[in-house]
């Protein structure tokens, strides 16, 4: 078969969507070797390159996956409306997969679309106005467009069976994994990170979006409650919408000189830090998966994550869990873990078998029976 898939996510600093977009179609091209993949995206995009190698496996993505950045004018700068329609009337593909909640409305193709989540419908108030008001009008006509729907957990699988009233045999929990960058390494080993950060030996980590989904004036909260001596608090992340009140809260927190922003870090930082850090948290009030806290794990770090649905779906049994509305919880819970050695070395091990269960040639194979399915279905 020939697939088309979303580039449009590769096309600024990789977050979820866009390490899940190229880990996805590595895998794809790998496991489907007589198949030909090609991630798209328009002109009006800098060009992106694909690494030659992920630096730890040492392999070549395959022959048969490539970038295409196509040409458009004036017309084509629609990209979803006219430019990427245009393109597919003469592409020859069997699928195109939306890998970020769009696909195109006028094709000769199957079409899957990915859901990560519905946050900018459950908590609309954490995402701008216009963001939301956006995904409200355009999300019910993308799932009426698509032949089948990709989800990364049964939560946001049955979120979508729910808000849509969409057949539950047309979407399809496909759980996503920790890249193979993330790996535990020795302390000794993380200290000329640490040290170019600023960060000491003894010190708490949480990752993500500076965004109030992810919930770290909670976090915050609970670090000021927790008597914690000299440990600091790292939040790794770049800033997102709606960050101001953090740096304020941060700005008149008594703790503030032990509290590290990093901002955007990429792997072979970030795996320095999994693998240093006392304890992982992650406090979002909503997910539709979760790779920070997987990431953690495959990395040994002891996790303290959210108790919401998609995180108890993915790491109940492998992390400690908290509501995420409360800061006396979380203080409590990190009192918990930081004060029974024994208990974190446990908490770390669980977390590394967890992360062991995924993968992205699973996921790969999965996706892969996805598009056989809408091509059936787009034929009928």
């Amino acid at each position: 078969m020939r697939i088309g898939i979303d580039g449009l996510p590769l096309t600024a600093l990789k977050t979820g969507v866009g390490h899940y977009t190229y880990e996805l179609a590595r895998a794809l091209a790998r496991a489907e070797p007589t198949s030909q993949f090609e991630i798209v995206y328009p002109s009006t995009y800098q060009p992106i390159e694909l690494p030659p190698q992920d630096g730890t496996d040492g392999q070549s993505h395959s022959q048969n996956l490539k970038l295409n950045r196509v040409q458009v004018g004036l017309f084509g700068r629609r990209w979803w409306a006219a430019g990427l329609p245009h393109y597919l009337r003469r592409s020859k593909y069997d699928v195109f997969h939306g890998t970020n909640y769009e696909v195109p409305l006028w094709r000769r193709c199957a079409s899957v679309l990915t859901i990560h989540d519905l946050s900018h419908l459950v908590h609309p108030e954490t995402h701008e106005k216009a963001r939301a008001k956006r995904a409200r009008r355009r999300l019910p006509v993308m799932v009426r467009a698509a032949d089948a729907i990709i989800t990364p957990t049964e939560a946001v699988r049955f979120e979508v069976c729910e808000r849509f009233n969409v057949e539950p045999e047309r979407v399809f929990a496909i759980p996503e994994a920790a890249r193979t960058t993330f790996f535990p390494v020795s302390f000794a080993d993380t200290r000329e990170v640490r040290k170019r950060l600023g960060i000491r030996d003894d010190f708490l980590l949480a990752v993500g979006t500076l965004e109030p989904r992810k919930n770290l004036t909670v976090l915050l909260e609970a670090f000021e409650k927790f008597p914690q001596g000299a440990t600091q608090l790292v939040i790794a992340g770049g800033k997102g919408w709606l960050a101001g009140p953090l740096f304020e809260q941060i700005k008149k927190s008594p703790l503030r000189d032990r509290i590290v922003l990093t901002d955007y870090l990429h792997d072979d930082d970030l795996r320095a830090l999994y693998s240093s850090c006392r304890v992982f948290i992650y406090p979002s009030i909503y997910e539709g998966f979760g790779l920070p806290p997987l990431e953690a794990m495959a990395c040994g770090a002891p996790v303290i994550a959210s108790r919401i649905a998609a995180l108890e779906e993915n790491f109940a049994g492998a992390s400690v869990l908290f509501d995420p509305g409360s800061a006396d919880e979380l203080a409590e819970r990190l009192g918990e873990v930081l004060s029974d050695e024994n208990f974190r070395s446990q908490l770390a091990a669980a977390g590394r078998r967890r992360a062991a269960d995924f993968s992205w040639e699973k996921a790969a194979r999965l996706t892969w029976d996805v598009y056989e399915k809408a091509v059936q279905w787009f034929s009928k």
